[in-house]
C-alpha cells in the first residue's frame, strides 16, 4: 500500500507509507514502533505528519480519472482514506494479524459498522448477555426497527451459544472476558461451530488488546476495539477499530464507513499512532499493578469476591491461559457488605482512583453502585477498578486505606 501525495509541481512527496519491509517474525513492540513508517523522505520528520485535510489534489486530469483504479497511489477525500489514518490502520492490522483495518470515530461507530456489515432485514444475531452495555442497547433497542433480532445468551457455555443459532442467524457477537463480570468464553469452541455453519463471529478485543489476545487466531472473523481504551492510552481521544481477513467482509465494512460516515479524524488517528508506540510497555505495567491490587483484595476479609481471570483462583483462569498471553488492568470485585453505603464509602475514600467511566488511560479509575443498570445483568453492588500507570505499591496502599473500617 503506497501513500504518495503529489504537490502541484507533480513531484512526489512521500513522508510516510505503510511498510512491508519488516521481517515477518519481528516482535510486538517493533511493529508498534516501525511498521507503516518506513520509506520516508531523507530529512523528514520522526513523527508521522498529520494530514489535516478534507480534500486531496491531483496532478492532472488523467490521474483524477484513474483515482479509484486498483493500485492507485492517490487519496481523494478523508472520509474514505487519509495518509495519517493509513499508517495507523497498517499498524493495527499487523498487530491483530489481520489483512485489513478500518479506524472510525468511536468504539460504537466500529461496533455498529461491524454488526451492520453482517446483518440485513430479517437477520438474527447471537450475542453474549454481559457484553459492553451500549452494544447490547444497539442490538436490543436500535436494530429491531430495521427487522434485526438478537438472542442474548446469559452463559459462558459454548453449547448455549450454538443452541441459540437459528436458520436466519447472520452473526455471533462475543467478548472475552465479558464486560463487568470478567468471565472467559471458550472462543475456539464457538468459532469452530460458527465456521461450520458459515456464520461470522465478531469479537470485542478492547479488554486484552492485541498485545495479550489475537481473536482472529482463535477463529473469529471480525475484531473490534474501542480504541479510546488501551490503544489510545491517554484519555484524550475517542475512536474505534474494525479488523479482519475476509475480503467480502472488508468490502461490507468499508461500505458502512463510506456511507454512514463514521470516519476517524486525522488528528485522532495521529494520537492513536502515538498511543500504539507504547502499547506493549503500558500493558505490562497495567498487568503487573492490576494483579497486585487484585491479589491484595482477594485475601482481604472485607472482600467477598474478586473477578479477575489472571488470578489462579478464578474459574476462567486455565482457559484464559490457553487463549491469552496476559491480562490488563481492568477487573471487578464485591464487598461482603452489599449496600449503597458500603460501596460509596469505599469509593469516596480512594485518593488515586478517580470516579469516571471508560478506562485504558494513564490514570486509575473506579465505578460502582448505580452505574450498573438493571438490564445489564451485573451484580448490584459490584465495584469496577481500572488500575492505571501509577506506582504499584501506591495503588495497593490506596485500596488498603479505603477498606479500613
Amino acid at each position: 500500500m503506497n501513500l504518495p501525495i503529489h504537490e502541484p509541481d507533480n513531484e512526489p512527496f512521500i513522508p510516510r507509507r505503510p511498510s512491508d519491509d519488516l521481517p515477518s517474525q519481528v516482535g510486538f513492540e517493533t511493529i508498534c514502533t516501525h511498521f507503516g513508517e518506513a520509506s520516508h523522505v531523507v530529512g523528514g520528520p520522526a513523527a508521522v505528519p498529520i494530514y489535516q485535510a478534507s480534500t486531496f489534489l491531483f496532478p492532472d486530469a488523467e490521474a483524477f480519472e484513474k483515482r479509484k483504479a486498483a493500485g492507485s497511489p492517490y487519496y481523494e477525500y478523508t472520509r474514505v482514506g487519509n495518509p495519517t489514518t493509513a499508517v495507523l490502520e497498517a499498524k493495527l492490522a499487523r498487530l491483530e494479524q489481520a489483512e485489513w483495518c478500518f479506524c472510525l470515530s468511536s468504539g460504537m461507530a466500529a461496533i455498529s459498522a461491524a454488526i451492520n456489515a453482517c446483518v440485513h432485514a430479517g437477520a438474527h444475531v447471537v450475542c453474549a448477555e454481559r457484553c459492553y452495555w451500549p452494544t447490547a442497547r444497539y442490538l436490543r433497542n436500535y436494530l429491531p426497527r430495521f427487522g434485526v433480532t438478537t438472542t442474548f445468551v446469559n452463559s459462558i457455555d459454548p453449547a448455549d451459544y450454538i443452541a441459540a443459532i437459528r436458520p436466519e442467524t447472520k452473526l455471533i457477537y462475543i467478548e472475552s472476558p465479558t464486560s463487568g463480570t470478567m468471565e472467559i468464553l471458550d472462543v475456539r469452541s464457538i468459532t469452530a461451530e460458527a465456521r461450520r455453519r458459515g456464520i461470522p463471529v465478531a469479537f470485542d478485543n478492547s479488554w486484552a488488546s492485541p498485545f495479550y489476545q489475537t481473536p482472529l487466531e482463535l477463529g473469529c472473523d471480525l475484531v473490534v476495539h474501542s480504541a479510546t481504551k488501551y490503544i489510545g492510552g491517554h484519555s484524550d481521544v475517542v475512536a474505534g477499530v474494525v479488523c479482519g481477513r475476509d475480503e467480502q467482509l472488508r468490502r461490507r465494512v468499508f461500505r458502512e464507513v463510506e456511507l454512514v460516515g463514521g470516519t476517524i479524524d486525522p488528528f485522532a488517528a495521529w494520537l492513536l499512532i502515538r498511543g500504539v508506540r507504547t502499547l506493549g510497555v503500558r500493558l505490562e505495567q497495567h498487568q503487573r499493578s492490576g494483579l497486585a491490587v487484585a491479589r491484595f483484595l482477594a485475601q482481604h476479609p472485607s472482600v467477598r469476591r474478586v473477578r479477575h481471570p489472571g488470578l489462579e483462583s478464578d474459574a476462567g483462569h486455565a482457559l484464559a491461559l490457553r487463549q491469552m498471553r496476559g491480562f490488563g488492568g481492568l477487573f471487578s470485585f464485591e464487598l461482603h457488605e452489599q449496600s449503597r453505603e458500603a460501596t460509596h464509602r469505599f469509593i469516596d475514600r480512594l485518593k488515586l482512583f478517580s470516579i469516571g467511566v471508560s478506562w485504558g488511560g494513564h490514570e486509575s479509575l473506579v465505578l460502582g453502585g448505580n452505574f450498573w443498570s438493571q438490564d445489564s445483568q451485573m451484580p448490584a453492588w459490584m465495584i469496577r477498578l481500572y488500575v492505571g500507570l501509577e506506582t504499584t505499591e501506591d495503588l495497593v496502599e490506596d485500596v488498603r486505606m479505603a477498606l479500613e473500617k
